[in-house]
């Protein structure tokens, strides 16, 4: 019912903005195909940068067995990567041009999320997590630039600030999207999974109803049995890839969108 009322809610403002004389939200900025374009693959990309930002913790943390800190350790080579890299990725520009860096930084980064999907089940950070987290940060480093620039230079100068403003606000409303929407997505890999694995396996009723009872909870649901246990975890994992792979479609998809709408003369 909420998200009925909030796609109302959203058709009602693009309705008033395209009739209103002095707009939040100017629509005849998406004229620009470089504009639209770049707001797409923002889309795209952040919808997919934010599920792996939100579940890969609860991953590290209730099945792997990180502490907090370590979890939010985890992504420090990928902050460190952009940092001492951001000088390079300006340059690209100047050498390339906008559009070829926005076709290949996505699709490295859906490299990156493939490699989050892989692992299982234990095993050291630096064969699962680590490798994973560098080839993202590299692609993210690849288009964050160019993105940046492309959004900048695809409007007149007078309206710069209001297409920054728009494609930040784009890139918030995908991290929101992100965890509604792949929060669903793996909730129901997770059920599935679990119902199917508990059919299976040696559990007592009562431990089936108190797992059904907190199934909510993921892979924090609370059990001594060893077995429904693990189960859990395994369940969970079948999830997380599912998002996961998800995730590296929609970077090919925002690799796709430049191609396809971004001018090579952008800028």
């Amino acid at each position: 019912m909420v998200g009925v009322i909030g796609a109302i809610l959203l058709i009602a403002f693009v309705i008033v903005e395209a009739k209103s004389a002095s707009p939040m939200l100017p629509l005849s900025l998406f004229r620009s195909r470089a504009f639209a374009g770049a707001n797409l693959l923002t889309l795209f990309l952040y919808t997919a940068l934010g599920a792996m930002m939100f579940f890969l913790p609860l991953n590290l943390i209730q099945v792997q067995g990180y502490t907090t800190t370590q979890a939010g350790a985890a992504l420090l080579p990928f902050i460190a990567l952009m940092f001492s890299l951001s000088r390079w990725a300006g340059g690209l520009i100047q050498r390339y041009g906008h559009k070829l860096p926005l076709i290949i930084g996505p699709a490295i980064a859906s490299a990156g999320f493939v490699l989050f999907a892989r692992p299982g089940i234990g095993g050291s950070y630096w064969t699962t997590v680590f490798p994973a987290v560098m080839v993202l940060g590299f692609g993210m480093t690849v288009c964050v630039a160019p993105l940046t620039t492309t959004v900048m230079t695809s409007v007149s100068q007078d309206r710069a600030g209001i297409a920054s403003g728009i494609n930040n606000a784009v890139s918030r409303v995908a991290g929101l999207l992100a965890v509604a929407i792949f929060g669903l997505v793996l909730y129901d890999v997770f059920s599935a999974a679990l119902d199917q694995r508990l059919a299976t396996a040696q559990v007592s009723a009562e431990v089936r109803q108190q797992i059904e009872a907190q199934k909510p909870k993921l892979a924090a649901i609370e059990t001594k049995d060893a077995t429904a246990r693990d189960a859990i975890h395994e369940s969970f994992i079948d999830g997380y890839r599912v998002v996961l792979l998800i995730c590296a479609g929609l970077a090919i998809a925002s690799s796709a969108s430049a191609a396809l709408l971004i001018p090579r003369d952008t800028g």
